[in-house]
């Protein structure tokens, strides 16, 4: 036994065994809500139900819930192990559904095969799922299968093993053909396999504009042949054409497409040199290819080669599809997935690829870059944008197809997928909507990083901020045609070459000449893209200013602190975490500059993480967080919380604010409320004043790893112009997220 089967035995036997698991949505702890989940409060949904079916979509699950199913007569790589043995391949299934679309599905295993029982089994089911998602059942018989349910049944049925190959491969056809010239109406296609995947992705091809007279199949026995013995079956003779070619090999002389659904080793390098220029070599069958990645370019270098493998460019992957389709037709529902969706699906695939690839999806796949071309056709699967892509484009052909029954509005439903990738990104979805009706001119200081190049395209394309780039212009250029990247429109000052060199100097020297800087250095200074950014910001001739993703937390601020200062009335600045698990926003302070702050400090701390939440559209709830509950413990560290809640309370009696209290009881209502009901919180704490320094960092950092929560920030407060420095390991949705800050900072001021 290989050592990759020896850790997926144990991988799956591990306490819980297999890979799924019920949680209940929602609580049931006390009477009262046993008797709202069960009897005899379930009684009211019921009734409702049985007056108008279409409103399980509003009292269950049902909407958000997709059945899985197999007789397992076909799986990939295995064959017909039968029903039981797919198991663990269809609770793979259901993880992938959960993981990329947050659909929650339940897999199905029928021990049957005989088609009639099969699908009467699944008819019987339709009350209970919003879609069926059909897996691994042997061709001829899938065909049927799923043509039948698609007609009987007035859910999506969606066979995976037909449909999913052909949109995603079909994604990758459009853009390959782009890169090489041709069109998809005047190129010859072969397709090596004549089983549900290969039939159903011919079908796809014609549909998106190839010729039938251009496409010849090839199966185990020669290509198909009216004439052949054996003759091709019912759904193959779609595909049978009359041809003095016989062979595999006899079919790939002078095409320009290969697409492989059948088995590995079959295509050798001597069988595609006589392809046509520039061929597209599609080599999907897994986990050996028809013809290998590198054996594929050494015989054809003009080639452009996908194949079904994670370990090569390319790989054409069904979980690009099936997710993000029933996502689209789920929150629709809609009452099938027709041609209209799967072409909208493989369309916004397509595009997709032809954007700017944000760099944590590369360094997720060990890359340090992805840009459109023939080693980047589609888009991979771990990048959170297909969600935000597909889904809306299948739901708007399903309305426009007339297949949903319930329209949606496209621009709430981008922004309710954006909330389903997390709480973080619903929260950055309204700082992105606010700064995109003013934006303002924020400079992204170490304007030659490639994160802060990428940073500020992306931040242009999207109208969030107007960047501006302090480096040298040549440098930055050369780097930004590297990453392809066009960046007209964008500033780009060289701090060395600036007319405002002198003035930027005499300010300098004006605000730090008694504090130790000389003329000499003040020149040297200015010269430093940290410095000249402060000073432009001081001066208003830019609204904030994004540094430090080269430097030390404390290096990266002295500078703003210096020259820009803390806010009007203010002694103080301090950094803020916002942390989202799953359902909780919280925001975390300070986490970053005062190391061991008094009373007076921890107020001003809690007010200006206050506005902080504010500006998120979030009501704060503030708790002096301590070991002590109310007094339990005397100790000058607790008094220092207790002190700081009274201050505040006097000072700002609009906020909910307590303390000294420990961090369960903050979090967790029914201590706060059951023993502490005098408490003035008004609710679970969302903002977390930390005793230290040392207590808020360890805090913040013990919660996303242990929680595997988001975290957003540092988020420096209390500045006088919008300020925020970058930790050294952040990523370009970092410097996006923190000049999106500044930009909402920079409108509020005014």
């Amino acid at each position: 036994m290989n050592p990759l089967d020896i850790e997926a035995l144990e991988y799956h036997r591990r306490a819980p065994r297999g890979k799924l698991e019920v949680v209940p949505t929602k609580p049931c702890f006390t009477q009262h809500d046993l008797a709202l989940a069960y009897t005899p409060g379930v009684a009211a949904p019921c009734r409702a139900i049985q007056k108008n079916p279409e409103e399980a979509y509003l009292y269950t699950g049902r909407g958000n819930l997709v059945a899985v199913i197999t007789n397992g007569s076909a799986v990939l790589g295995l064959g017909n192990i039968g029903a039981l043995a797919s198991k663990p391949v269809m609770e793979g299934k259901v993880v992938l559904f959960k993981r990329f679309a947050d659909l929650d599905a339940i897999d199905l295993e029928l021990d049957t095969q005989d088609p009639e029982a099969f699908i009467q089994a699944v008819q019987l089911m339709e009350p209970s799922f919003g879609g069926i998602n059909l897996e691994d059942i042997k061709a001829p018989e899938c065909f049927e299968i799923e043509e039948r349910l698609r007609k009987s049944m007035s859910i999506p049925v969606f066979h995976d093993d037909q449909h999913g190959t052909a949109i995603i491969s079909g994604a990758a056809l459009q853009n390959a053909l782009e890169l090489v010239g041709k069109k998809i109406e005047d190129v010859r296609i072969v397709f090596s396999g004549a089983g549900a995947a290969a039939i159903a992705t011919a079908r796809f091809y014609h549909v998106l504009g190839a010729k039938p007279e251009n496409i010849m199949m090839v199966d185990i026995y020669g290509v198909l042949r009216p004439d052949r013995e054996p003759a091709p079956n019912a759904v193959q003779a779609e595909f049978a054409r009359t041809t003095d070619c016989r062979t595999l090999a006899d079919a790939l002389v002078g095409a320009d497409v290969f697409v492989g659904l059948s088995a590995g080793g079959i295509v050798s390098p001597e069988m595609i040199a006589p392809m046509a220029p520039r061929p597209i070599l599609f080599a999907l069958a897994n986990p050996d290819a028809e013809i290998s990645y590198p054996d594929a370019k050494a015989a054809r270098p003009d080639a452009i080669v996908a194949t079904g493998r994670s370990d090569f460019p390319n790989q054409v992957n069904n979980v690009l599809g099936f997710p993000f389709l029933f996502r689209g037709a789920l929150d629709t529902w809609s009452t099938g997935i027709n041609e209209a969706m799967k072409i909208a699906a493989s369309r916004s695939l397509a595009a997709l690829a032809r954007e700017d690839v944000p760099d944590a999806v590369a360094k997720a796949y060990g890359l340090d870059a992805l840009r459109f071309g023939p080693d980047y056709l589609i888009p991979k699967p771990l990048d959170p944008r297909v969600l935000l892509w597909v889904a809306p484009a299948v739901a708007q052909a399903a309305m426009e197809s007339g297949v949903a029954r319930q329209p949606i509005d496209l621009a709430k439903y981008s922004e309710l997928l954006e909330a389903r990738l997390g709480k973080s990104r619903e929260m950055m979805r309204i700082v992105f909507n606010k700064a995109k009706s003013d934006p303002k001119r924020i400079i992204l200081t170490e304007g030659e990083h490639e994160k802060m190049i990428r940073a500020a395209y992306q931040l242009s394309e999207e109208h969030i901020a107007k960047p501006v780039l302090l480096g040298n212009a040549q440098t930055i250029a050369a780097k930004a045609a590297a990453m392809l990247l066009d960046l007209r429109g964008i500033q780009i000052l060289d701090p060395a070459l600036s007319e405002r060199h002198d003035d930027y100097v005499a300010r300098l020297l004006a605000l730090r000449q008694r504090k130790g800087v000389t003329h000499r250095e003040a020149k040297e200074l200015i010269r430093r893209p940290d410095y000249f950014a402060s000073i432009m910001v001081d001066l208003g001739e830019a609204d904030g200013m994004v540094s430090g993703i080269g430097s030390h937390y404390s290096d990266g601020l002295k500078p703003p602190l210096q020259i820009i200062g803390s806010a009007s009335g203010g002694q103080h600045v301090a950094g803020v975490y916002l942390v989202a698990t799953r359902h909780k926003v919280l925001f975390f302070a300070d986490t970053t500059v005062n190391i061991d702050p008094d009373a007076e400090t921890l107020v001003e701390i809690a007010l200006l993480t206050a506005r902080l939440a504010q500006s998120f559209d979030i009501k704060p709830r503030i708790a002096m967080l301590s070991f002590s509950n109310f007094g339990s413990v005397r100790h000058p560290r607790a008094d220092k919380m207790r002190r700081a809640a009274e201050i505040l309370a006097e000072r700002a009696p609009e906020l909910n604010v307590d303390g000294e209290v420990q961090a369960n009881t903050a979090l967790v209502a029914d201590i706060l409320n059951g023993t502490y009901p005098f408490n003035r919180l008004g609710g679970e704490a969302n903002v977390l004043i930390f005793p230290s320094l040392e207590a808020g960092n360890i805090g913040y950092k013990l919660v996303q790893q242990l929680a595997q929560a988001d975290v957003i920030g540092p988020i420096l407060v209390g500045m006088r112009k919008p300020v925020h420095i970058l930790q050294r390991d952040d990523e370009v949705k970092d410097i996006i997220n923190l000049t999106a800050l500044a930009v909402l900072e920079a409108q509020n001021s005014h």
